[in-house]
């Protein structure tokens, strides 16, 4: 999806149901504005119910000032008009209150921006409005003064964040990657000390990407292709839904039975992906015209090395990956289920993903399934797409399990002679 093709008013309406769907806002907090070429600012209205805006209640404020809408605009507009003033170069601003960043703009501090190499590269400074009255000439003075030092993200004392971006989809993909590091940073505190990467560690991803293939034409696309694209599609939107992934970051892989694959492609936004946006890989080449996520060598040696693997899913599940930020030890022996589906999760170098992705390759065995790498994801794998989905589904719900209990008690784990009362009921292999 191309949002310049977009209406201002539909992208404000598509953008803030997707805020408020998320749970990112309440009904009446919040608002978006777009600048377009004309200096006209479209920004949401106040005191209107954000779950059921239409483009008709959008509000244009004019550059003389003069304004055409149903509704007064949201009391924030001048902030919104600071933004525009102190940087010509952004033409979108979004303001929000997730309940991660209020509680980081209530102790006054900034999410780690560290704990992922992804953050960083899209997020890539925030810093501290001083409080004022919200809707204040003084409130957008001191919002105006951070973007004024040349950065897009204000945390707002005791109010929420405000981001700004030339476009209104980046300035929701920072928002929702800065909201989903403020959510990792509290989760991960529960569990002990968390360990962050260098500033610049997302240049090394960006350095060792070699994803450069010939193209191929597809002549045809079989029943089986076609079956394996919706179904993915299927999933990638739940997954999305349900917090497994961000809008640009999370691979899915199938395999088909001609030794190709599927995979998702690199850089369009999970929310609305299409069938035709998957890349096919056949004999180390990928569909024309089509960009594969950069994990697809990855995905590639997986396969190579793994007949029995069929569908490969790299995620950032917010639970699972609070252990991929700490030293503590995903253990999957809670209940029989997640022993079941999950076995032994081993836990593998950050430095690996990059430099060394032939060790991560050899992890994947029928007793190690799945693997958080450190400061970066979680790789599942299963015999088809649904058995890896039900793993990652199973990985999530194990480490939010595991998270409630620090508030509870010390864990009971099943016992070694229980674990091989599974193994029998179940036959598995050691």
């Amino acid at each position: 999806m191309n949002i310049q093709y977009i209406h201002p008013a539909d992208q404000l309406v598509m953008f803030m149901q997707r805020i408020y769907d998320k749970g990112m806002t309440t009904m009446s907090g919040g608002n978006l504005s777009i600048k377009d070429s004309d200096g006209n600012v479209w920004i949401t209205p106040g005191s209107v119910d954000k779950g059921t805006l239409t483009r008709k209640d959008i509000i244009c404020v004019h550059p003389d000032g003069s304004m055409e809408g149903p509704h007064k605009p949201s009391s924030e507009l001048p902030f919104h008009l600071s933004v525009y003033k102190m940087r010509p170069d952004l033409s979108a601003v979004l303001h929000a209150h997730p309940p991660a960043l209020v509680a980081f703009s209530v102790v006054r501090k900034t999410p780690n921006l560290d704990l992922l190499p992804t953050v960083r590269q899209i997020c890539r400074d925030v810093q501290i409005a001083t409080y004022d009255v919200p809707g204040s000439e003084a409130l957008a003075e001191q919002i105006g003064k951070v973007f004024a030092r040349g950065c897009d993200i204000a945390i707002l004392e005791n109010h929420g964040v405000c981001v700004g971006a030339p476009d209104m989809f980046t300035a929701f993909q920072r928002f929702e990657t800065l909201n989903y590091t403020a959510q990792l940073e509290i989760l991960a505190n529960k569990l002990g000390t968390i360990h962050a990467l260098p500033e610049n560690a997302y240049l090394s991803g960006e350095a060792n990407f070699q994803a450069r293939m010939d193209d191929f034409i597809p002549h045809s696309y079989s029943s089986e292709e076609l079956a394996a694209r919706r179904d993915m599609i299927t999933l990638i939107r739940r997954s999305y839904q349900m917090g497994l992934f961000t809008a640009t970051h999370g691979t899915y892989s199938v395999r088909l039975s001609d030794g190709s694959f599927l995979i998702t492609p690199y850089g369009i936004d999970r929310a609305y992906l299409r069938e035709e946006d998957l890349v096919r890989i056949k004999a180390g080449m990928k569909e024309v015209g089509k960009e594969p996520s950069r994990a697809v060598g990855m995905h590639q040696k997986i396969y190579e090395a793994h007949p029995d693997v069929n569908a490969i899913l790299l995620a950032h599940p917010v639970h699972a990956m609070a252990f991929a930020v700490t030293d503590a030890k995903f253990d999957a022996r809670t209940i029989p289920e997640s022993y079941i589906q999950l076995r032994n999760v081993k836990k593998l170098p950050y430095e690996d993903i990059y430099k060394n992705p032939d060790a991560i390759i050899s992890e994947f065995t029928p007793t190690h399934p799945a693997a958080i790498v450190e400061n970066d994801c979680v790789i599942v794998t299963g015999s088809n797409l649904l058995n890896a989905f039900d793993r990652l589904e199973v990985m999530e719900s194990t480490a939010n399990s595991i998270l409630n209990t620090c508030d509870l008690g010390e864990i009971v784990h099943i016992s070694d002679k229980e674990i091989e009362d599974l193994k029998i009921a179940f036959n598995f292999e050691d």
